[in-house]
Formats: structure tokens, sequence, C-alpha cells
């Protein structure tokens, strides 16, 4: 048989090694032994969003204060963390964390802690951006009713540029989910590593295994990027409803 004949019925005869291996790319060896695969990537966008959410808040809002003291030290974080490739900041964390703490630091950990500072310059950015499309017109109202530069910040402009600025949380988890796969550099047991676990496990099927990871990815991101559409469409109908009052 030529090649093309050996490849189209390969498509037939390799998926069962996908099949029998499902499990493990969905979880991993859990519950005999430590959680991996795509439940793994979860949990890392997961924690590494809500980490950088906190901690790129505040540093948004440093960002925008006119004290030099606080907004330089925010500016600076963002530029060298934003013109940094995610890989390189993975290495600093696995290589450099142990060598600071004086003790062995899981692989996981490292990554989720990459991720974590990684992804937060970029929230912190969102936050800028979000607090500055707030007329300034409400933040003049505030002042002029008695309240603190603080007050007027908490109780006026926040709350209402974090809901503006909730679509683009969404499409930073999005990001955050594929980055992911670069923790595999580390021997992290997500998506990617336990696909190639299961090709080097059975030397079978790379094709088949590397696209059923790519569905995965895709399925994911899908549904998390239908939700970010949901949620600006509501935004909007939101915002039309309060104009017209």
């Amino acid at each position: 048989m030529d090649t093309f004949t050996t490849w189209f019925f390969g498509l037939f005869t390799n998926w069962p090694v996908v099949w029998k291996n499902f499990d493990y790319l969905l979880i991993g060896a859990y519950p005999q032994g430590p959680l991996g695969g795509l439940a793994m990537s979860i949990v890392m966008a997961v924690i590494g969003i809500f980490g950088a959410f906190w901690i790129g808040l505040a540093v948004g809002l440093m960002r925008l204060s006119r004290k030099k003291w606080l907004s330089w030290p925010a500016l600076v974080y963002i530029e060298i963390i934003r013109g940094t490739p995610l890989l390189m900041v993975i290495f600093w964390f696995y290589f450099f964390a142990p060598i600071l703490l004086g003790q062995a630091v899981p692989e996981t950990h490292s990554a989720i802690a990459a991720f974590t500072v990684f992804t937060s310059a970029y929230v912190a950015e969102i936050v800028r951006a979000g607090v500055l499309a707030i007329p300034k017109g409400q933040t003049e109202a505030a002042r002029s009713s008695g309240l603190s530069h603080t007050q007027t910040m908490m109780y006026i402009i926040l709350p209402q540029a974090l809901r503006n600025m909730i679509p683009s949380f969404v499409n930073q988890f999005v990001s955050l989910t594929k980055d992911t796969s670069l923790a595999m550099i580390i021997n992290v047991n997500e998506l990617t590593l336990s696909a190639r676990h299961i090709y080097t496990r059975t030397m079978k099927a790379p094709m088949e295994i590397f696209l059923t990871i790519a569905v995965l990815y895709f399925i994911i991101c899908w549904v998390l990027t239908a939700f970010s559409r949901k949620l600006e469409r509501n935004m909007s109908r939101y915002q039309a409803r309060n104009n017209a009052h």
C-alpha cells in the first residue's frame, strides 16, 4: 500500500489508543495518583486568574495614583512583566524560587505563581482602562458631594468599572487557559504533557492524540468565549436601559 492508504486506514486503527487513555487526558492518574490532564490545566488557570485579579487590581489602582511613589513602581512592574515572555517568567519561578526560599518548590506551585504574576500585569492594564473609561463627571460629582478620593474610587467609580471589565477578564482567562500548556516545560502534568506521556508510552497515534487535545482546548475556550460574548450583550443592554432612564 502507498503512504496515503496506510495513513488513511491508520485513522481508523489508531483511535482506540485515544479512547483507552482518554481518562488520563482528562484527569491524569487521579484518584490513584496526582491530578493531571485537562483538570490540572483548568485548576492552574482558575487559581492563576483569581490571584492575578487581586494583584492586578492593586497594581492597576497604584498605576492610576497621582503619587509617584505608587504609580512608578506599578508602571515598572507592568512594563517588565508584559515585556517578558511567559516562558521566561515560568523559568524565573522554577529556578529562582528554591534559591530565595531555601527549599524545593513543587513544579505546579512554580507554574501557578508564574501564571499569576504574568497575568496580573495584563489585569492591571484592564483595570486602568476600565477606570479611565468612566466619565470624569462622575468623579467630580462625587467629590463635590463631600466624598474623599478613596471613597469616590471605592463606592462610585470602581463598582462601575469592574462591571464593565468582566468580559475582558473572561478573555484573559481564555488566554491563560491556553497558556497553561507552557507548564509542560517544567514537567507539570497538564493536558499537553499528558498527551506526550500517552504517545511516549504507546508510540502510536501521535496525530490522533494531539488532535484530541486541540479539540479539548477548543471546547473549553469556545465555552468561555461564548460566555464572554453573552456578558458583553447583557452589559450593553444594561447600559442602554440606564441611559434610557
